[in-house]
């Protein structure tokens, strides 16, 4: 192995290396622009009966302008200080209503000019639905009349939607509770004008806190006080004639959660002090139920800040957590405490322990249940019947378990145990409907109830609906989706007991759109949606799933698209792109499974590498790179052999077919793909060039694990060198474009990763190109930032991969 570089070395490459290239943004080639410049169809919301829809467009992208707005990033929080809503939200632009049946929507009227939507929510009885407006100034609230398919504004551009959805409807589908800007309100401080106090000084007593590389934190006083002014709203109601009514004082509200009767109010309030470690998730926090006049009941839980908890994935901090409503009771909390104090390390026969706390909370909390791993949720059935969920990271197991909620002495009947990632076994989950509160509860018929499952299989993802028998854990297959040339997914159960489901079907080049099908006769099913393909120029494109092994047996495969008009028995060697994105398995069974479908619709998003298929690639998409460690091995053990060697057999499954011409072939990937992309130039000859977007490069700089590496730096400081890239560039032997967003906010890939890595290429000889893409996060939103990204892939797969001079 070769000598760990300490970390106080790796920051010392001389930034003044940097080679600059003026350039404006560019756009991409006919053929590209055509297909990631288009219309999109409208997003669709359909009531539970299945019988009116909400059409929902907008453009695919904002644009820089809009990203170009002021942004304060403080706590994880991303946040526009004059419209008081965050600054990456996506909106949407028009709306429509259109009932089952028909054939053409019906756009709504009354809605405001230049809009901006956002926060869409049906009320309970489903009239009505809620949504903001965000003005230049700020956001409004709107309520939409579906039958009428007339709209309205109830509230000016007051409302505070810093801290997600500004607005919860009570259960009369009359009222709501919204947050509001307080009337007094503490101008922001300017921390390019502020005049420092002091210095920041931060202390620790001996404590461990093995935190992640968290973004946007806190970072001195002026951020403190910046954030809490931000987060601060008051609690209005809100009547569907606009009229207003002080509910409930300033303060900084995070959740609010209505009981199923609609009597009682779960809020949940973020309080000092601030952490500059941790974002504000992690500050100390207070549950607290009120009735519905706001009057105050009961404090349920008062967490304080938690910087420091056990180490590994499965630690959870002490006290009452995941406290919710059980939805098949008028008014009871549940929450989970844990066992083993929080701590994975810590061998126990139970994890947590389960409760149920009855309004109005004057008598102690009731024990409901113990859980083997650790709780994840709980789904209610009858007084009689609910059925427990749990999981545990480290060994993939998942389990769950039906009780008996009315005698808490019956023993769990566990009617699941497997590994989760082994997705050709998963049963599926139960298939729910309203109950009087109008909560989603588990469909219990007699000793039935109904499972769907996304039906993965070797033969292809083929959904199904089965009937399971309580007591004797037998099912019934009552439908499947057929194998042919479509793909037909489940959305959700419409009425179980008539047989109506809601589905969506696609195939290739069919674009998706929505069906109500009767499960009780196959062939029979109605089309409720006519959305049309905007991308016609890929409908003769060739797709076939190919399967392959690697060279230790695994099974791997990928979706292999090759362009229209080419000739499979004697056409010219193609150059390729391949695409790919590593996981981490326990098992090699598992790692082999397929779960995609040559049948998907071919959809070119902007992070795609469908396009170059336009431009005589053959394309090598969701290439299988799984990295397996069975046992008491970790995957991360060997990651870079088996890295290279995914890359091998797919490279040579290809070959094999005789399409690929093996000297041209480029690889990429984002994120954790960049990472891999860039490992493989490294540490393989395989790749003429490559293209790493928002990737890390550097272990070292996040210390504390990342991805699924659980051991932090000094507990496997050779994993963390053998993994970076940065550590062998002096070995990278290819053309390597580099591409991130300046305002990057990942845990992990600060975009100083990918400027060190850079320069240190840069200083070694390497031939590299950084772009770095203004305003942008880890994922790309503005138009003229994701075409100047196709632009300058098209421009390095053009010149390094297809009209490359092998000699």
């Amino acid at each position: 192995m070769k000598k760990l570089i300490p970390l106080t070395l790796l920051f010392l490459i001389n930034l003044n290396m940097l080679a600059q290239v003026d350039i404006n943004y560019q756009k991409p080639p006919k053929e590209i622009l055509e297909l990631a410049d288009v219309e999109m169809a409208p997003s669709m919301r359909i009531d539970d009966q299945g019988e009116r829809m909400v059409l929902l467009y907008r453009n695919q992208y904002k644009s820089i302008a809009e990203l170009a707005e002021k942004e304060m990033r403080l706590a994880g929080l991303r946040i526009n200080p004059k419209t008081n809503i965050s600054s990456r939200e996506r909106y949407y632009n028009n709306i429509a209503v259109m009932k089952v049946g028909d054939k053409k929507e019906k756009y709504v009227s009354g809605l405001p000019d230049n809009p901006r939507y956002s926060n869409f929510s049906w009320s309970p009885d489903e009239k009505f639905m809620a949504f903001t407006n965000t003005t230049n100034d700020g956001v409004e609230l709107w309520i939409l009349d579906v039958d009428e398919g007339k709209a309205r504004k109830l509230t000016p551009d007051n409302l505070n939607a810093n801290m997600g959805q500004p607005y919860t409807w009570l259960k009369n589908s009359s009222e709501l509770l919204v947050k509001q800007l307080p009337n007094k309100r503490k101008p922001l401080i300017d921390k390019e004008e502020a005049v420092p106090s002091g210095p920041r000084v931060s202390v620790n007593e001996g404590q461990e806190a093995q935190n992640r590389t968290y973004q946007d934190l806190l970072e001195d006083k002026i951020d403190e006080a910046n954030f809490e002014q931000l987060v601060r709203a008051k609690l209005t109601l809100v009547d569907l004639e606009g009229n207003t009514q002080k509910w409930m004082k300033p303060a900084m509200y995070r959740n609010i959660d209505v009981s199923p009767d609609g009597q009682y109010i779960l809020i949940t309030t973020i309080h000092r002090p601030f952490s500059y470690l941790v974002p504000y998730y992690r500050f100390p926090t207070e549950y607290n139920v009120y009735t519905k006049a706001g009057k105050h009941v009961k404090t349920i839980e008062e967490v304080p800040l938690t910087e420091e908890m056990p180490k590994g994935f499965m630690a959870v901090r002490k006290g009452k957590r995941r406290i919710d409503w059980r939805n098949d009771q008028p008014a009871t909390l549940v929450f989970a405490e844990a066992l083993d104090e929080g701590d994975p390390e810590k061998n126990v026969d139970y994890r947590d322990q389960v409760y149920t706390w009855k309004s109005p909370f004057e008598d102690e909390p009731q024990k409901l249940v113990k859980t083997f791993n650790r709780y994840s949720g709980m789904l209610w059935g009858t007084d009689e019947l609910a059925l427990v969920y749990d999981y545990w990271w480290n060994t993939r197991n998942m389990k769950a378990y039906f009780i008996n909620p009315a005698k808490r002495s019956k023993e769990p009947v566990i009617i699941i145990d497997r590994n989760y990632q082994d997705r050709y076994n998963d049963p599926g989950s139960p298939i729910t409907t309203k109950n009087k509160f109008g909560e989603h509860i588990m469909q219990v018929d007699e000793d039935y109830i109904y499972l769907e499952s996304d039906g993965y299989s070797p033969n292809g993802i083929l959904p199904f609906i089965d009937k399971f028998d309580i007591k004797t854990q037998e099912t019934e297959r009552l439908w499947r989706a057929k194998a042919n040339d479509k793909l037909e997914r489940i959305i959700f159960a419409l009425d179980i007991k008539r047989g109506k489901i809601l589905t969506r079907i696609e195939s290739k080049n069919e674009y998706p759109n929505y069906y109500i099908r009767d499960i009780r006769k196959d062939d029979r099913k109605e089309v409720i949606t006519y959305f049309k393909n905007p991308f016609e120029s890929l409908t003769n494109v060739q797709k076939e799933l190919i399967k392959y092994k690697r060279n230790d047996g695994v099974d791997l495969s990928a979706t292999l698209y090759l362009p229209a008009n080419y000739d499979k028995k004697g056409g010219k060697k193609l150059p390729m792109l391949m695409w790919a994105y590593p996981y981490e398995f326990k098992d090699a069974a598992s790692a082999g499974q397929i779960t995609s479908s040559p049948n998907e619709f071919t959809y070119p998003w902007y992070g795609s590498p469908i396009f170059w298929v336009q431009r005589g690639f053959a394309i090598l998409d969701d290439a299988s790179f799984p990295i397996i460690g069975e046992g008491d091995e970790e995957p991360n053990d060997t990651f870079i052999k088996q890295l290279v060697a995914n890359a091998k057999a797919a490279i040579d499954a290809v070959d094999s077919m005789g399409y690929v011409d093996t000297d041209k072939v480029a690889v990429g990937g984002h994120s954790y793909g960049a990472f891999m992309t860039a490992n493989l130039l490294s540490h393989s000859d395989l790749f003429a060039a490559g293209i790493a977007r928002s990737g890390a490069y550097n272990r070292t700089l996040t210390p504390f694990g990342f991805q699924a590496e659980e051991r932090n730096y000094w507990e496997a400081p050779e994993i963390y060198y053998n993994m970076s890239p940065f550590m062998h560039a002096d070995e990278m032997n290819s053309n390597l474009l580099l591409i991130h967003g300046e305002a990057d906010n990942n845990s992990g890939t600060y975009p100083m990763q990918s400027e060190r890595y850079f320069n240190a290429l840069k200083g070694l000889g390497a031939n590299v190109r950084l772009v770095m893409l203004p305003k942008e996060s880890h994922g790309y939103r503005a138009r003229e930032s994701v075409l100047h990204v196709l632009w300058e892939q098209d421009q390095w797969l053009m010149k390094y991969v297809k009209n490359i001079d092998k000699d």
